[in-house]
């Protein structure tokens, strides 16, 4: 006898069996389509999920702390509570001494501006930015380039421009090494930049004009000014582990109780990446949850149907033992019918939820890029792979309830 496996009547036979009940098929390879597509656009629908979230951080480094002043909390040395905390520079510099962990970091300074070029004219924030500022916030350079040590230590009368302002000032023309007035003093503009996250430190970059913090305390008798200071540690070290030796600093710099802990805030932007992660972790596992449940729910119709084929079939499955089929090729042949019919239905179920997917992608269209709504070929792999293994288990034991069957049971069987 062939082995079923390269016998073309025995595929043939499958065919015939399971369009025997075109009704009762189609409703066991709909559970299954419906099981890999629910399944495959769970896990591609979190990845946009995901990529959306993650968007919302692009640029923004994952291990930043933000030393900005509060209020005091408590009376102390003479002063009431309740007086609002100035940051200066030299709690920067005691900060920088006391933490020699620092990988980038910078003091920042706001003022609102207008800034002008010829008859144009644009209200925007201006920003007194350090050197380590472009690599805390990773901006988006569409002309020039970004300040630099030089820029600062120089006190020079430049600026980079946010793409918003350069667009209303300049229009369609480049604005690098043209001349504008940020409130009555001229700066030549070195750069134009953007942003593509959510997050800022203010304004969006794209409204915002960078110039030195040592010009702009200059510039517009600012003193020793901080609004707020930005930092980022070495590659093995978190920011939440610095914070008392970060407050301690401050503290002992102002007439502040020491144990107050309202004056200081302290802003670990490292935890709320780690609770996006959370989230990223949560809506994975529940993708999972969903999608193996509905897998499951069609790996038991296959189950339901391969015990009915059997059932329906214990007269033939008689007279082929009778004439020499082995337990083996029974097996085989039972099998063969439940893994085509997985194979076909789940290969549709894959196709079906990666059109779906494609569809959102190109509908997430817009100016910041499109949403990652893929399905990985090693994902729909693993999908398929998983339907046909369990499609084959499920139909095992209906499969070892044909193959022992006698041959005088069967052909006696009514």
């Amino acid at each position: 006898m062939k082995n079923p496996i390269f016998d073309i009547e025995n595929w043939r036979e499958i065919g015939t069996t399971l369009a025997q009940n075109k009704t009762r098929t189609f409703m066991t390879a709909f559970g299954i389509f419906w099981g890999t597509a629910i399944l495959a656009l769970l896990i591609g629908g979190s990845q946009g999920l995901k990529s959306f979230m993650s968007r919302n951080f692009e640029g923004f480094a994952t291990n930043v702390a933000i030393v900005s002043p509060g209020r005091t909390t408590k009376s102390y040395a003479g002063f009431n509570k309740g007086m609002s905390l100035e940051l200066n520079l030299q709690d920067v510099i005691n900060i920088r001494n006391a933490v020699p962990q620092i990988d980038n970091s910078s003091a920042v300074i706001f003022l609102w501006a207008n800034a002008i070029y010829g008859q144009k004219k644009s209200s925007t924030q201006l920003t007194g930015v350090e050197t380590g500022y472009d690599k805390i916030f990773t901006p988006i350079m569409y002309e020039g380039r970004f300040l630099n040590e030089a820029d600062n230590a120089n006190s020079r009368k430049v600026c980079v421009v946010g793409k918003k302002i350069a667009d209303e000032l300049f229009g369609s023309a480049e604005g690098v090494g043209k001349d504008i007035s940020l409130n009555g003093i001229y700066y030549k503009v070195i750069g134009v930049v953007g942003q593509t996250s959510e997050v800022s430190i203010g304004a969006k970059m794209d409204n915002s004009v960078f110039i030195p913090y040592n010009s702009m305390r200059g510039s517009y008798n600012l003193g020793n000014k901080v609004h707020i200071f930005m930092m980022t540690l070495k590659s093995g070290y978190s920011p939440g582990d610095y914070e008392k030796i970060v407050r301690r600093q401050v503290i002992n710099n102002h007439p502040i109780a020491p144990d107050d802990e309202g004056a200081v805030d302290y802003f670990d932007i490292s935890e709320q990446f780690k609770i996006v992660d959370n989230v990223f972790l949560g809506i994975t596992l529940l993708a999972l949850f969903v999608g193996v449940g509905t897998l499951l729910s069609g790996i038991i119709g296959v189950g339901n149907i391969m015990w009915i084929i059997v059932r329906e079939r214990t007269h033939e499955i008689g007279i082929r033992r009778a004439i020499g089929a082995k337990p083996r090729d029974i097996i085989i042949q039972i099998l063969s019918e439940s893994m085509v019919l997985t194979s076909i239905a789940g290969i549709a179920g894959i196709c079906f939820a990666t059109i779906i997917l494609g569809g959102a992608e190109m509908a997430s269209q817009n100016p910041r890029g499109t949403l990652n709504f893929q399905l990985s070929f090693e994902d729909a792999i693993s999908i398929l792979v998983t339907f046909l293994i369990l499609g084959t288990a499920a139909g095992l034991i209906p499969a070892i309830k044909a193959m022992k069957i006698k041959p005088i049971e069967a052909l006696n069987d009514k």
